[in-house]
């Protein structure tokens, strides 16, 4: 099975993947999201797999407006606990570093550590394996990059400090997406996209028609509409006991709002801290 992964080897998002969907895959980098996307679509890669939120940095907005404009559906979930490292050339001490490199929200996820430890500058890259990828080719000795441990070993490079995230309760969520929906008993969980007049109470009825239902919200994520400054739309993940609630919810919801979209149905992921 061919999967797409925003990056390269040994990021972050190829962990996630194999987490998902097991070891016998075949990875198809993507450079960015939207490529990720257009990969997927025209068949060169059978599902995707794309981050959607982080427990530190938040959710990736561009994403949700993403899925819903390729129409894709969302097919399944995984958490995967990220653990940042800092790397550098063989041999690099820590004051020799001037710079150091990575994806913005790597860079993010380490400020406490590179304030603490470091005299150095931030610089930001598309991903964190290209950034291991990149120093490995350079030669310079005045940059560290923050990856995960497994570019170490692709990209030969030395690991100066392991897990520097400022909190280790650090995990990503991804979703995986395929072009047709993945059907099955065993689905508990939903993410709807709707939007909703600017008439008083038109989110507390949505939310009461939930509650009655016994249908438990896990997320709820606003996104600006384009060309309709200050309407948006309500990205929002659902859970259930029981499907028959879930679709008398989804029922009135539906009456309740302007529009009502059903991203997807799956199986929740759990989360564990890595040790």
């Amino acid at each position: 099975m061919k999967i797409a992964i925003q990056g390269i080897r040994g990021a972050f998002h190829e962990a996630a993947a194999k987490k998902h969907f097991g070891d016998d895959i075949e990875i198809v980098e993507c450079s960015t999201f939207k490529n990720l996307c257009e990969t997927l679509k025209k068949g060169n890669a059978d599902r995707a797999l794309m981050a959607i939120e982080n427990t530190i940095a938040g959710s990736i907005l561009g994403n949700y407006a993403l899925i819903h404009e390729y129409g894709f559906h969302v097919i399944g979930e995984v958490y995967l606990n990220i653990r940042m490292n800092l790397m550098t050339l063989p041999g690099v001490a820590l004051s020799d570093i001037q710079v150091v490199e990575s994806h913005p929200i790597a860079l993010q996820q380490c400020q406490e550590y590179i304030h603490q430890n470091l005299t150095a500058t931030c610089k930001e890259s598309n991903d964190t394996a290209e950034s291991a990828r990149d120093l490995a080719s350079s030669g310079d000795r005045t940059k560290a990059i923050i990856a995960s441990k497994i570019c170490a070993e692709l990209y030969d490079l030395e690991i100066k400090e392991e897990g520097i995230e400022t909190h280790k309760q650090n995990f990503t969520r991804f979703l995986a997406l395929g072009r047709e929906d993945d059907k099955s008993l065993d689905n508990n969980k939903a993410s709807l996209r709707l939007q909703l007049g600017h008439e008083v109470g038109s989110l507390a009825d949505v939310l009461v028609a939930f509650k009655q239902n016994e249908v438990n919200l896990t997320k709820i994520q606003s996104i600006p509409i384009l060309g309709t400054p200050y309407e948006y739309y309500f990205h929002i993940d659902v859970e259930w006991a029981d499907y028959s609630s879930y679709q008398s919810a989804l029922t009135e919801v539906g009456t309740r709002s302007h529009s009502l979209s059903l991203l997807g149905e799956y199986r929740k992921s759990t989360f564990e801290l890595n040790q």
